[in-house]
């Protein structure tokens, strides 16, 4: 384990080096943020020139300021900026630097320092804040070949701050024993895109690996780092479908037609696939209904004649790896008020009803709602009403044809009992015993 974290030890020893300097006889300068360095160029970090500009200190803790328009051990006298009083004489045997005790927010501001013949030595302004926390960071895949972090600090520091990004491949014990920067496992940079925002890429992720994810934040008083083992298949989420688009169906009053396309940052190929959900609801009803198409489009067959729809989908992995993407930006249409067209065949079978799930966005697969609906509508077509009139007109007329056959074969058997001789029973043998052989010895 102790190998898995020799790179990010070189790093951290860099960056505390740097604290260390900062904190010597004079601080040096915090200057422009070198974000996304690592190795040897972070290095560059210690290599600054001291500066009379902003000086860093910590909240309720003693700071210590520096004259560095002086040598170090000479005496100097300080002053706040714009009061005569002085705060600290050059007898007080600290030399060029002054000590605040439990700094306050008040303590922030300018200082200047004056050496024995009233010579200006420098200029110094006081920055207070709080070293930095633990940032909070997140991943996310919109497709299986790149992914992305995204980070915030925990605690508001009150100072500049700026971080450092990386990744490594976590598989296998090879990763444990890696101490090169140039292996196969890393580690490598996460590349902030753009420069200085709080999200870096990952490019040609491998689906079926684990990555070990780097953040450190950084201000002028220490470093936090925190680290995040991620794998692609987990942290899938597809972008939203785009393209929605929703049409009457021309003389049908209660179907819609909605048809999308697949999100731009998915991958076009044959094993990459997308599964959706489609959810409609009418204008001024709280209850969403859902469908799973089979395809990019879906013919929503119960809308409510008259009034507009909302229509909304997502979309998941086939084989439902990661979870489903955020809802697209809803699409309304209204149902067609034209004249009705011949009804089809397969429109002639009863109405299935659709299940229905609450206005609420969640990832799990949709479950038909609890509670029945508050606001029923009862819209049904007249041709509906009168396909269904025939089915049961045709059932009624076979049931009719089956009892008189059976009525009909019931009186026939009836007569032959009556005109013949007497049967010992209805299953008794047709055949009259003295035709049977054997009968004359009976």
């Amino acid at each position: 384990m102790s190998h898995s974290y020799s790179g990010l030890s070189r790093v951290l020893v860099v960056v505390a080096a740097a604290l260390v300097s900062s904190s010597s006889s004079c601080p040096q300068a915090w200057g422009p943020s070198e974000s996304g360095l690592e190795g040897k160029e972070m290095k560059n970090i210690t290599s600054k020139v001291p500066f009379s500009g902003v000086q860093y200190g910590q909240l309720g803790k003693s700071v210590m300021l520096c004259c560095p328009g002086v040598n170090a051990g000479t005496p100097v006298s300080w002053f706040r900026d714009g009061e005569s009083d002085m705060l600290q004489g050059p007898e007080s045997g600290l030399g060029n630097e002054l000590v605040l005790v439990e700094a306050h927010s008040t303590d922030e501001g300018t200082y200047i320092c004056r050496t024995l013949n009233g010579a200006l030595g420098a200029m110094v302004n006081l920055k207070l804040g709080y070293p930095p926390a633990r940032p909070v960071v997140s991943c996310q895949a919109a497709a299986y070949e790149n992914f992305s972090c995204t980070w915030r600090s925990s605690q508001v520091s009150g100072l500049p701050t700026r971080y450092f990004t990386s990744y490594r491949k976590k598989n296998g014990p090879e990763a444990a024993d890696s101490q090169s920067e140039g292996s196969s496992t890393g580690p490598w940079l996460c590349p902030q895109e753009p420069q200085g925002a709080p999200r870096c890429v990952v490019h040609g992720a491998e689906f079926w690996s684990k990555y070990r994810i780097n953040v450190t934040e950084v201000n002028p008083l220490g470093a936090s780092t925190r680290l995040l083992d991620v794998s692609l298949q987990s942290i899938l989420r597809p972008d939203p479908p785009q393209g929605l688009r929703v049409e009457p169906v021309p003389g049908y009053p209660r179907r819609l037609h909605a048809s999308w396309t697949y999100p731009a940052s998915w991958p076009r190929q044959p094993h990459f696939l997308l599964k959706f959900r489609l959810q409609y609801r009418p204008a001024q009803h709280p209850v969403w209904s859902m469908v799973e198409p089979t395809g990019l489009e879906e013919v929503i067959t119960d809308a409510v004649a008259g009034l507009p729809h909302a229509v909304r989908v997502s979309a998941r992995d086939f084989l439902d790896a990661g979870t489903w993407s955020a809802w697209s930006p809803e699409v309304w249409g209204t149902p067609s008020t034209g004249p009705l067209s011949k009804i089809p065949v397969e429109d002639q079978l009863p109405m299935q009803p659709r299940e229905t799930e609450d206005q609420m966005d969640s990832p799990a697969p949709a479950r038909p709602s609890p509670k029945p609906d508050p606001q029923p509508f009862d819209h049904r077509d007249p041709l509906e009403q009168m396909a269904v009139l025939a089915s049961l007109g045709i059932f009624s007329f076979l049931g009719l044809a089956a009892g008189a056959l059976a009525l009909g074969l019931w009186l026939r058997l009836r007569r032959g009992g009556k005109n013949g001789p007497q049967k010992p029973g209805f299953l008794a043998p047709m055949i009259p015993v003295d035709k049977l052989p054997g009968a004359s010895n009976l």
